[in-house]
């Protein structure tokens, strides 16, 4: 099938352009990454689904201003049992095309959410199954209780059923491969704004939805987001007010932006923690000089690698004091964080050549190392520093890195032997991160994202565990004790928790979010 392109024509966009409409307001902004898809069950990272809240929406969603959970498509929710959610959902709310919004479609939608080729899975942990009980209200039925059932589903977007089974897209694009959909390119969402168009690494314009059945707090009746790779391109467009904003200012820049009598910088700490991956599966590295076994399997070798590290230094030198230096996986606004996980290891070169003595490699070993080049602050420069890190205790990491579109597929399909990742946490609940990180891999969204394939008989009865307990004391003993396995078994090797400022004019008005999102419909441009 022929995929038609979401693109406008020159004359399209000058006619939008002198339309009062898109006159009132334009926000430009711009970030250093791309994203992948339009497939909203596709492929599940921060700034995709902070771009696609634009144009679909959840039956709940975060408040920006103070993190609870609002009504959205649902307009209020009950427990039938412990295992029985029941949600009524708003009415008169209809798709861009002008379609109704029904139980139709959020049967659909979750269900979507739960089908083989998606991304979202730990969104619906526990889910048994999506019941319609008429046509403005459905059931979600759980395996057992789940106390973050709403903090879960507020990334669990609508799609129209009607639009997906007209345009083959009933179930999402698998982002391992490059089979497309129409919904891979074309969106129809119930949002604040329409998806007008989309060029793949130049441009994506956004317009009001004047069908919106919400009231928008903000002004923006316009949206162009840019993806600029280059940090001194997108501070000179920012500075020469081309743009609006740049939500990932590099760390170098913020001086001279602080000094700016036309522009502010808007801090935040991110609820999103950096860490490396490590194969733990395969019986021989492919690209190592190590033959016939893995040397990441030894908890030994994990250590070394880990103490020789000097998280402190990357945080001074190369994030200029945007990070905080960890132990853990989970940032500390996530329940389940406490002091104690949070201490890391000892930097120590030395410890490490003795633990990998110890291990059988007294020189050393080349390992295949893999990092993204524009989706997390100075991404590229902390691997390079890690690379010369490692270097002098005699390991040998080949270091390659891609941009993120084509390096998430790539470290989804099992490719690389050591790899970066940024792990934000929408729940603010440890479980997210435990289930999709260091859980084997299985069902229900456990381990979608354990790269590495660890696997540990403990942390999978924790995890088990947590899903349903609903004491909530007991439940942070348990949570608090996965992440002191994963320390103790060095399941991931922890960097640090992000700060993330935002850079933009002084007339712009934004709500700074942990998950660093921009909520355009809270947006002001003066």
């Amino acid at each position: 099938m022929k995929i038609k392109r979401v693109m406008l024509s020159a004359t399209v966009l000058a006619v939008l352009a002198m339309s009062p409409m898109v006159q009132a307001k334009p926000f430009k902004w711009a970030s250093q990454g791309e994203i992948s898809t339009w497939d909203i069950h596709s492929q599940n990272n921060a700034l995709q689904n902070g771009l696609h809240a634009n144009v679909y929406e959840a039956l709940v969603y975060y408040n920006s201003k103070t993190f609870q959970v609002d009504p959205m498509l649902a307009t209020s929710w009950r427990e039938v049992s412990p295992t029985q959610m029941r949600f009524s959902l708003r009415k008169g709310v209809k798709f861009h095309d002008g379609a109704p919004f029904t139980a139709d479609d959020a049967v659909f939608s979750l269900s979507r959410a739960m089908s083989k080729s998606s991304n979202f899975t730990p969104y619906v942990q526990g889910i048994d199954r999506i019941v319609k009980v008429d046509d403005s209200t459905i059931d979600v039925i759980l395996k057992a209780p789940n106390p973050v059932l709403l903090r879960q589903m507020t990334e669990l977007r609508m799609m129209n059923k009607a639009w997906a089974e007209k345009n083959n897209s009933v179930e999402p694009k698998d982002i391992r491969n490059k089979d497309e959909n129409f919904a891979h390119r074309n969106a129809n969402g119930t949002g604040p704004f329409t998806l007008r168009q989309w060029v793949p690494d130049q441009r994506m314009v956004f317009a009001k939805n004047p069908a919106w059945w919400g009231t928008m707090e903000g002004n923006v009746t316009e949206i162009i987001y840019t993806p600029i790779k280059s940090d001194a391109t997108r501070i000179a467009a920012l500075l020469s007010g081309e743009l609006d904003m740049v939500l990932d200012p590099s760390p170098q820049d913020l001086t001279r932006l602080r000094n700016s009598p036309t522009l502010k910088v808007v801090d935040g700490v991110e609820n999103r923690t950096i860490f490396f991956g490590m194969d733990q599966l395969r019986d021989e590295l492919p690209g190592s000089d190590v033959k016939g076994k893995n040397p990441l399997k030894d908890l030994r070798v994990r250590k070394a690698l880990y103490q020789a590290i000097d998280s402190d230094a990357i945080v001074k030198s190369i994030l200029r004091g945007l990070g905080q230096a960890t132990g853990t996986i989970v940032a500390p606004q996530v329940a389940g964080w406490t002091e104690k996980v949070h201490q890391r290891l000892p930097y120590s070169p030395d410890t490490s050549r003795k633990l990998l003595a110890e291990a059988g490699y007294p020189n050393g070993f080349e390992v295949d190392f893999a990092c993204p080049n524009n989706r997390y602050i100075n991404d590229e420069e902390i691997c390079q520093a890690v690379t010369a890190m490692w270097a002098r205790i005699g390991i040998k990491a080949k270091l390659r890195t891609l941009p993120l579109v084509t390096y998430f597929p790539m470290i989804q399909r099992y490719e690389a032997s050591i790899y970066m990742l940024g792990w934000g946490v929408p729940t603010f609940d440890a479980l997210y991160s435990l289930q999709s990180l260091t859980r084997s891999v299985g069902a229900g969204g456990d381990g979608n994202y354990n790269l590495g394939r660890y696997k540990n008989e403990r942390m999978d009865y924790v995890v088990d565990r947590i899903k349903s307990e609903t004491d909530q004391q007991v439940r942070n003993r348990l949570l608090t004790e996965g992440l002191q396995l994963s320390n103790d078994t060095v399941s991931h090797l922890p960097l640090h928790n992000q700060v993330i400022p935002w850079a933009m004019k002084k007339g712009v008005e934004v709500v700074h979010r942990a998950d660093n999102r921009v909520d355009m419909r809270v947006v002001k441009v003066n």
